[in-house]
């Protein structure tokens, strides 16, 4: 396997694995040639149902179906709201508030740029936020959301007048340096390296209705390096 997938859970309906930044959930129209997950994970794993997908410089949890029937109860499940998944994040700003629900409806590529835009006649989406602490210009942010539309989480917090950091579509795409949280930080401006140069947004924990027993389970992501590196700078006092 190429990229350091790492397999959370495997059994004869579903395959869940903590996808790594750079990686795409499935194929791509628009980049035909980018690694994808999917293709990658066949080669060990049979064939495989992508039942969402994850942003490609996002980590965490990621679900395939491994069959047809499997993939069809997944998809009711998420279309239904009975899916639920935990992200969490780093946005530019502090929030006023501790906790808040967004539930503005959502269009795919609804402009030039193939984001996703708020819209009347798109599709319902409710994202649940709290704000797990702060350090300098940056927030920890946790996000529960239901249905699981495209850049939900990165569409709604923008809407909230908060971007993600590092995020090229939605924010300015800066990376974070360690100089910009710590205070009296005493490096060489010249030779600092970022803390984070991709969009910071983990994919944490995903809660779903088993395809055929219909039990409830949860399955967890570890942060990967960069993401953890900066999660202990900001969590610092």
């Amino acid at each position: 396997m190429k990229h350091d997938t790492i397999i959370i859970h495997e059994d004869e309906y579903l395959l869940v694995v903590n996808k790594p930044t750079g990686l795409l959930s499935a194929p791509d129209r628009y980049d035909p040639f980018a690694p994808v997950a999917s293709h990658e994970l066949e080669e060990a794993h049979g064939r495989l149902w992508p039942v969402h997908v994850l942003d490609p410089e996002a980590s965490g949890v990621l679900v395939f179906a491994r069959s047809e029937d499997s993939y069809r109860a997944l998809a009711a499940a998420f279309e239904s709201g009975q899916v639920r998944s935990v992200y969490r994040t780093v946005v530019c700003g502090r929030p006023a508030w501790k906790e808040t629900v967004c539930e503005l409806p959502l269009l795919t590529d609804g402009d030039r740029k193939h984001r996703t835009i708020i819209d009347g006649s798109g599709k319902p989406a409710v994202t649940e936020f709290t704000v797990l602490g702060s350090r300098g210009p940056l927030a920890i942010i946790e996000a529960s959301l239901f249905f699981g539309r495209t850049h939900q989480v990165r569409v709604h917090l923008a809407a909230l007048g908060f971007s993600i950091a590092c995020d090229p579509l939605y924010g300015d795409g800066e990376p974070v340096f360690l100089s910009k949280v710590k205070r009296k930080w005493k490096g060489d401006p010249l030779t600092e390296r970022p803390l984070m140069t991709r969009t910071a947004l983990h994919a944490l924990a995903i809660e779903l209705p088993h395809p055929v027993n219909g039990m409830k389970e949860r399955y967890e992501a570890a942060y990967p390096k960069d993401f953890r590196a900066l999660m202990t700078q900001l969590e610092k006092n």
